[in-house]
Order: C-alpha cells, then structure tokens, then sequence
C-alpha cells in the first residue's frame, strides 16, 4: 500500500482514533529516540580500553562491518566485530541482557517500571509486553548487577545476618514436602535448615556485601568464604553477640564490637550496628510486595534492592539509563531457558 492511501485511510479515521494513532506513534518513536544513547554509551563504557573479544577475552579483535536491527518501526544499523585469535564474532549486547531482544527499544520503560515498583502485570499493560517475558528481562538484568562489587571494607564494617524461608516458589512439582500456602511459616521454631541466611555487611560509606550464604545458622566457615578477602586488620567489627562473629573475629585478629539483641546496649561511642539494621528493616519491607520468592532467585533480589539503595531510589533519566548501561557491562548468559531450569546452589 503507497503511503498516499494510507494517508487516506487515516483520514477516514475518526478523531479520537486519529488520536489515538498520534499517541502510538509518538510514544514509539520517543522509545527508539531515547533508547539509541544508551546503545551508543554502552559501546564506548565496554571499548573505552579498546576491544575485547567477548568469547575468549583476547583483545586482538577488528571491526567487522555492520548488522540490522528492527528497532520498533525503525531499522538500524549497529557495529558488529571479529576476534582474530577464536574467529568468532559479536556485537555490543553479545552476552548481556539485551542480547536477543528484539523490543530492545521498550527496556528502558521496563526499568523504570521496576525501579517504580511496578508488577509484572501492571507493567505489562503499561508497555504491552507479555508479563512472563517482563519476568525474564527482569531476571536477565538482574544476573548481570548480581556481578556487581568491591575490593575491601574500611574503617568500621557492621555486620549482621537475616533470614528468609526456603522457596521453591514456581516448581511445579515439589520433592520431601507439600507445598505451602502463600504466607505460610516454617514447620520448624526458631531459626532451621527450611531458612536461608542473607549475610549482610556494611561499613560506614554504605559500601555493602549482601549475599546468600547457606541454609540454617550462620558459621565461621561461610563468614571467611564469603567476605573473608574483603575485610583486613584495619577493620573493625560491630555485630550482635552470635557466637560464629565472636569466632571468627577472634581468629582474624580483628577488633570487635558484639551488641545483644536485648537492646540494653545499643551503642559505644562509634560503634554500634544501626545501619545495618535499619537496612534489614527496609529490605525486608521492600521484600513483602512480591509475597515471596523462589529462593534460587533471592540473590537477585538482594542485588536490586541493593542498586536501589545506591542511587536512593530515584526514578529519572540518569537513573535508568545507569541501570541499563551497568547490567550491560557485565558478562551474563542468563537466557529464558537457564533461568527456568536453574535451581539454587551455594
């Protein structure tokens, strides 16, 4: 059909569906416009020290030519590359969330979805894409800022552990117990083997360690896997009074201040472990919309909660341009088929 008569075919529209029309059309094409930056920055962030095969890490790689892409109603071309050493080629979302989309133009309205809130369904509606592949592009991104890191603590480290009750949320069939209602608690008092322990350690410029570390109770082993190459001498330790912090400091040789969870001593001058669970209380009020999770996901949530703690929970261009920009930083091969079959590890 020649442009001319879909002009006319517009025309015989009524007003409101002429409007409606505008609507679509606009939105789309501010989609794609603000989504072309962020492609453009990605590049130059992951080429900055100059290329680097994405295969086998080698950096004796070329360009090599370019490719297309559909972006909404628009066709673009993009950078493609070959490595010399492994002969393969790739491209800038080689290996990152973006790799295989083809709405890669809607992305940046589902991260601000995310970063508002937002559920699965309600932003679906939102931006007309199904809520079960949102869940995935939400996972996709979130496997990526999972890699997210830091060398070493300094000065005070705050350290404490919380728990969450062992999901399989999802799995359709369930082995060695029934399943549980929504909201349902353990069948066991206190702290079991049907929790997982979320270590969280955090020093006083809110670098923060978050991370699964077990099922059960907290021991000294887990603490030095996990944070043991970010903590020195020149640390020193504020928890509450469990016994594998009192242990493990001990054998470090790092100074440390226990706090009992009585509440009759809270502080000693610097020292205390407020901020720390103040960050508990507000992961775990942030946790409750999403009426639990498959535990072999939960690292993923922590991750989130963790980036927007970082940038304070603000919802604007420079926000969910960063979120995406970083996610694409990292190497992640998190397709739909191994998150669905992935199951939770240690």
């Amino acid at each position: 059909m020649a442009l001319t008569d879909i002009i006319k075919e517009i025309q015989k529209l009524s007003i409101a569906d002429q409007l409606r029309l505008k609507e679509f059309f606009t939105k789309s094409l501010a989609s794609i416009s603000a989504s072309e930056p962020i492609f453009k920055e990605v590049s130059e962030q992951k080429h900055k020290d100059g290329y680097t095969c994405t295969h086998c890490h080698s950096t004796n790689v070329v360009r090599f030519g370019k490719y297309s892409v559909k972006v909404g109603m628009k066709t673009m071309e993009r950078q493609r590359y070959r490595c010399k050493d492994c002969g393969k080629t790739f491209t800038d979302v080689t290996n990152t969330p973006l790799q295989g989309s083809h709405l890669s133009h809607k992305w940046l309205d589902f991260i601000q979805c995310m970063i508002e809130g937002y559920s699965l369904r309600k932003a679906s509606e939102m931006i007309e894409v199904h809520y079960v592949t949102l869940f995935y592009w939400r996972h996709k991104i979130l496997s990526a800022l999972n890699q997210m890191d830091f060398d070493q603590f300094s000065g005070i480290v705050e350290m404490d552990e919380t728990y969450f009750l062992y999901s399989e949320k999802g799995k359709r069939k369930l082995n060695g117990r029934k399943a549980r209602k929504r909201g349902d608690a353990s069948q066991f008092r206190g702290i079991s083997r049907e929790q997982v322990c979320v270590l969280i350690a955090r020093d006083r410029q809110k670098l923060t360690y978050s991370k699964v570390i077990g099922k059960g109770r907290i021991v000294k082993s887990r603490l030095d896997k996990a944070i043991g190459s970010k903590l020195s001498n020149s640390n020193t330790l504020c928890t509450d009074a469990w016994r594998a912090f009192k242990t493990y400091a001990k054998d470090k040789g790092l100074e440390h201040y226990p706090f009992k969870s009585d509440g009759k001593e809270r502080v000693r001058g610097l020292y205390h472990i407020r901020n720390v669970n103040n960050y508990h209380s507000r992961l775990k009020g942030w946790m409750d919309r999403f009426n639990g999770v498959a535990t072999k996901y939960l690292d993923h949530y922590l991750s989130w909660f963790q980036f927007l703690d970082i940038i304070r929970f603000r919802n604007d261009s420079t926000t969910i341009s960063k979120m995406i920009i970083d996610s694409c930083l990292f190497s992640t091969n998190a397709t739909y088929e191994r998150l669905r079959l992935s199951t939770f590890k240690l």
